[in-house]
């Protein structure tokens, strides 16, 4: 006989009324953000049981899924070793080790191991586990790392002795990502999180003494902005960076100086973006001032740092994005982007020459590294593409050539020739020009599945990068594509702007005519279309859904920040107050209006629905679990199809997923099992 399908879970649903500006909506499912709720655990825990049942069937298939990716893996594989002083430090994997382990060697490659941190051992007993910094002091003696055991992103700051390998007692909890170490080799500085989870306090530790006793260096006010801190590469001043959604401030203070107080660069202001390197008497700052909207980098001597000093140093040029610099002793690295394309140009301070690193494929990612020595030609960069694994280089920034130290290897049987990538461009309604990525096995027509991804927030780019656990999908014949919509910075700072605040359709309309397009040159057919992404990818997942929800065959949204305007609304969140100059602050009547007029939550109409896989993370301080959780809530209950409609919620972490490096590709198989089981059954006329 066969099984009983099995019953989807029913949220129940109770009065509760938001009213701002005059406006009142009723939220029915907004007591799901009360974790100590007796039904909320039972519910989210009903809701993946229902997932488990409704995807026993691809069981073998995710376990092959599985087995597959992780047969690409070399598993005991590092990292090309990176030279401080006299000591190499590198990252490796053991056999079945979930976990890196941070190591390094004295004098020589050659030269005998130390480990300097095991993380498989501090993940022992935990769920979860996430390494946030790990910095050795100048002098090689200590290591200041932190823990994160929930996927809550609250990090605990411990220090080792090196030399010993005893752990010190110290233990500062609420911690962030950042810390930088001054030259006494005693003291380093680091960032505390506040109650409302910002970083928003420097402060000053001394080796061996109480976290009680530590000096409050900085502390920021404004709910709209974060802190960090560095040391810069030439060792000479750590840098207090607070930045807030398309605004900076810096300040900098001596680093041999135990006790020294910072002094300010230049002060915030609107759509005002800086961050700055130094070099020699000089400070060079990236910038977008008086109209640069691309960038340019200004210089000024460092006594006098302030605006009205800054003189051009390459000034700024429409099309070319400067998107980060990095100095050494006589040369600077810049990262740019031309035509949707990375780019990095070399300048060689002694000789005011510069010269692009060249590339010759059609789509690609390229990052250069900043290393950790500042007198030296040697630039360190990773190259790939969506056929061609990571591959890292060693250039020298006068002889101009370049060596491989390493490209990762795919095992599992992989080879390059058998697969193609290109990039082609969409005309969407309004006339912009969209480049889409892609990717797949030679032989594909125009019969063949496709799965469209797609993120476009924040600017930031989404690269054309290479992923080896796509090759499961491109092996059973799907097309993976990339879609670069405004939003993302990937063509401009124009390309930012036009698709953010109250421009933010344009990045939904983007994805939409990007599908469109590359069903109409015949790539794919309408019933054979997937789309995926996370995050504010998730948001984009929810928004074309709603807006054309017979476009896709079937949806992977991953925490998917899909309640927009209630998140946008509570400053309590982490993130809101930060990203009003993202989305807009809807405690104004026009950006109230706009963004209710896209969020999805708020948009869930009565219609078909694509078959739908969401995910989220019950300690994940981004996109809170609620949002994907209310979301599923209410497109059960407005829904008018029976397509799969299922949410896979992570108990024990948060907006990454599962921590560990086998873990992960667990999530990715049910992900692909989902795409494949709803693929399967459109073949099959099901």
């Amino acid at each position: 006989m066969p099984m009983a399908k099995p019953t989807e879970p029913t949220a129940p649903k109770r009065d509760h009324e938001l009213t701002v500006h005059g406006d009142t909506r009723n939220d029915p499912w907004f007591w799901i953000r009360e974790k100590d709720d007796p039904e909320t655990i039972p519910y989210l825990e009903a809701e993946n049981a229902y997932t488990k049942a409704v995807m026993t069937d691809t069981e073998d298939l995710q376990e092959t899924l599985y087995r597959e990716m992780r047969a690409r893996i070399k598993e005991d594989d590092s990292s090309v070793p990176v030279k401080e002083g006299e000591f190499h430090y590198y990252r490796r994997y053991e056999t079945g080790g979930q976990y890196p382990i941070y190591c390094r060697k004295q004098g020589s490659l050659d030269a005998r191991e130390g480990v300097i941190l095991d993380v498989n051992a501090l993940a022992e007993g935990h769920d979860f586990m996430q390494i946030g910094v790990c910095r050795n002091s100048p002098d090689h003696r200590w290591l200041a790392y932190s823990e994160d055991v929930d996927g809550s992103e609250e990090y605990t700051l411990r220090v080792k002795n090196l030399e010993t390998g005893e752990l010190l007692s110290e233990s500062i909890p609420k911690t962030d990502y950042a810390l930088a170490w001054a030259s006494d080799n005693e003291t380093f500085y680091y960032t505390l999180q506040n109650e409302f989870h910002r970083p928003v306090k420097v402060l000053r530790h001394r080796v061996g003494t109480d976290a009680s006793e530590d000096e409050l260096i900085y502390e920021e006010e404004d709910e709209r902005f974060f802190v960090y801190v560095r040391r810069s590469l030439s060792g000479r001043f750590i840098y207090i960076h607070t930045g807030g959604n398309n605004m900076d401030e810096w300040r900098f203070l001596d680093a041999n100086d135990p006790e020294a107080q910072s002094q300010m660069i230049e002060g915030r202001r609107k759509d005002f973006e800086y961050d700055v390197v130094d070099h020699g008497d000089r400070f060079l700052i990236r910038n977008n001032g008086d109209g640069a909207k691309d960038f340019r980098i200004s210089e000024t001597v460092i006594a006098t740092p302030e605006y009205d000093n800054w003189t051009d140093f390459l000034p700024h040029e429409s099309g070319r994005l400067i998107r980060d610099v990095i100095a050494f002793e006589n040369h600077l690295a810049i990262s740019e982007r031309q035509k949707g394309l990375p780019e990095v140009r070399v300048i060689d301070l002694a000789g005011d020459t510069s010269h692009l690193i060249s590339f010759d494929e059609e789509a690609y990612a390229v990052w250069p590294e900043q290393g950790r020595e500042w007198q030296t030609t040697s630039l360190r960069f990773s190259y790939m593409s969506m056929t061609t694994p990571e591959a890292v280089y060693d250039y020298d920034m006068e002889s101009r050539e370049r060596v491989m130290r390493k490209q990762t290897e795919v095992l599992g049987g992989f080879n390059a020739e058998d697969y193609e990538s290109k990039r082609i461009w969409a005309t969407v309604r309004d006339g912009a020009q969209v480049p889409i990525s892609m990717v797949y096995k030679k032989g594909v027509d125009g019969s063949a599945p496709l799965l469209l991804y797609g993120y476009g927030s924040y600017g930031s780019c989404a690269e054309a990068e290479f992923v080896q656990e796509r090759f499961s999908l491109l092996d059973r014949g799907f097309i993976w594509a990339i879609a670069h919509m405004r939003g993302g910075m990937e063509m401009g700072w124009d390309w930012y702007e036009n698709g953010k605040l109250l421009k933010k359709k344009n990045t939904f309309t983007d994805f939409i005519d990007c599908a469109e397009h590359l069903i109409q040159e015949g790539y794919t057919q309408s019933d054979r279309l997937f789309a995926r992404g996370g995050s504010a990818g998730g948001l984009l997942m929810g928004a074309v859904t709603n807006m054309r929800p017979d476009l896709f065959a079937g949806v992977i949204a991953g925490v998917p920040f899909v309640d927009t305007l209630t998140t946008m609304l509570d400053d309590t969140l982490p993130l809101t107050t930060m990203e009003y100059n993202e989305w807009g602050n809807p405690n104004e009547p026009e950006f109230y209006e706009y963004i209710k007029s896209y969020s999805p939550y708020d948009n869930v109409v009565a219609t078909d629905y694509p078959h739908m896989l969401i995910t989220g993370g019950l300690n994940d301080p981004r996109v809170t679990y609620w949002e994907p959780t209310k979301w599923i809530a209410k497109l059960r209950e407005m829904r008018t199809n029976d397509n799969l409609l299922i949410l896979d919620m992570k108990m024990g972490a948060g907006h990454g997923g599962a921590s560990g490096r086998f873990e992960h590709l667990k999530e990715t198989a049910l992900e692909w099992a989902f795409v494949l089981k709803i693929h399967s059954k459109i073949e099959e006329g099901i």
